[in-house]
């Protein structure tokens, strides 16, 4: 985890006093239940709640600990009965450490579910406002980075926020598959602890109980929630590699915010750069990198095996952490991204009406034309004004209408009126309502 690209909020959940608090949480649930099933004393489940509950436990000491023993979850029983006394005896009872370890882990990524769609909703209310805001900027779309037909700027962000939302679900069946407890014991079969155990520590940790666990939750649960949190990062990265072209010098139709003061370059004073939206696209591949291990620890020998232990010690943190504070960058770059609905227009313009070659074609074709012909008589036209805009810089506005209006071929199956009226940018806009009404329902 790289404390540059981290908030606070998220990097708590990772702590050691928070995981080590958990720890004590499920151990002492434990205890609970098995105190009401007659294996361990009341009284000492209770007085393991009060003094364990009011513990403040020592990282340090425990990793002293730990570099002794070699186990970290015995490490911390071994500190943990400093606090309890003599009734430490009844903690762990039937547990084994993935019981502990799967468990919080769990915990860990619900709750860090719930901060990313925090993140995803701040996201998704800047796309629908700025989507609104521009829902008729109209701009020139583009295929292969080439101009194609008009849109709006509107539209563009409509699609994100679609896209997004398709990522707020995903999410949110991303953390229901992970938030589940196993309880199970060695191997899983709990042969030294009631299936009652499992039962109350998962409804107290707020979790769904694993159906079959060996010694472990199984891994395919993982493979999965990092595999969503994958593809919300593509998203993050789909949106600033937009923006990123966007602000291009040759292009600069929007760009972000930039600040009083700020500065674009040590060496060059005039330089305004994607700096934001290049780092959401350098932690997309930050979080992505997380999907291919955790598809990896699917595949454990037997009951259990530990290679998937450091992974996730690793993937855990960083990956949430990084993607938590890449949505809350997006956000603000998206509800502070300056348009330029002005220039949007002018870079349309500059290929002198060519986005409206499509209608010719249609209007061609009905007018009794075979495709391949009409195709033909279009594009010869076409060219010409590309030709135009390549040693000009810019074909002139009008330049595609005047050459059909010279050409006999296609005069002779259009009136001019028809012609004339196939310029007219608004035909293309004539459904952006529908699809407003579809995603913003």
């Amino acid at each position: 985890m790289i404390e540059r690209y981290a908030r606070k909020e998220m990097t708590e959940i990772w702590s050691a006093a928070t995981k080590y608090r958990i720890w004590f949480e499920i151990e002492a649930h434990g205890c609970d239940a098995l105190a009401d099933l007659g294996v361990i004393p009341k009284e000492a489940a209770k007085n393991i709640w009060e003094r364990g509950g009011s513990a403040e436990f020592d990282v340090a000491k425990i990793d002293e600990i730990e570099r002794e023993v070699k186990h970290d979850v015995i490490a911390f029983l071994t500190h943990l009965a400093t606090f309890i006394g003599e009734d430490a005896r009844f903690v762990h009872q039937g547990f084994t450490s993935s019981d502990i370890l799967d468990t919080t882990l769990s915990v860990q990524l619900a709750r860090a579910t719930d901060l990313l769609l925090i993140g995803m909703d701040r996201v998704l209310a800047a796309l629908e406002k700025r989507a609104k805001e521009h829902k008729n900027t109209i701009t020139i779309g583009r295929s292969h980075a080439i101009h194609a037909e008009p849109t709006t700027f509107g539209v563009k962000l409509a699609r994100f926020h679609a896209e997004f939302a398709r990522g707020r679900e995903r999410l949110v069946a991303a953390r229901k598959e992970i938030a589940v407890c196993a309880i199970s014991g060695a191997i899983g079969t709990f042969a030294n602890i009631d299936p009652a155990v499992e039962e109350h520590v998962a409804k107290e940790m707020g979790l769904a109980i694993e159906p079959v666990s060996s010694q472990i939750i199984p891994r395919d649960r993982h493979a999965a929630y990092f595999a969503s949190l994958g593809v919300v990062a593509s998203s993050i990265e789909n949106i600033a590699v937009e923006i990123r072209h966007l602000q291009r010098t040759e292009v600069l139709e929007a760009e972000e915010f930039f600040s009083k003061g700020q500065k674009g370059s040590s060496a060059m004073p005039h330089k305004r750069n994607p700096v934001l939206t290049e780092n959401l696209t350098g932690l997309a591949r930050l979080v992505r990198m997380s999907v291919m291990p955790a598809m990896e620890n699917v595949a454990l020998w037997h009951e259990r095996d530990i290679s998937h232990s450091s992974v996730e010690r690793g993937i855990g943190p960083d990956t949430t952490v990084h993607l938590d504070f890449a949505l809350h960058r997006l956000a603000g770059v998206i509800e502070n991204l300056v348009v330029y609905p002005e220039k949007m227009k002018a870079n349309m313009d500059r290929l002198g009406g060519l986005h409206n070659s499509q209608r010719f074609l249609l209007a061609l074709t009905q007018a009794g034309e075979q495709r391949e012909s009409a195709y033909r008589l279009v594009q010869r036209n076409a060219m010409q004004v590309w030709e135009m805009f390549r040693t000009q810089g810019d074909a002139g506005e009008g330049a595609f209408l005047n050459l059909i209006l010279k050409d006999n071929d296609v005069m002779a199956l259009l009136s001019e009126d028809q012609v004339r009226s196939m310029f007219d940018d608004e035909y293309h806009l004539k459904h952006v309502d529908t699809i407003f009404n579809r995603v913003f329902k």
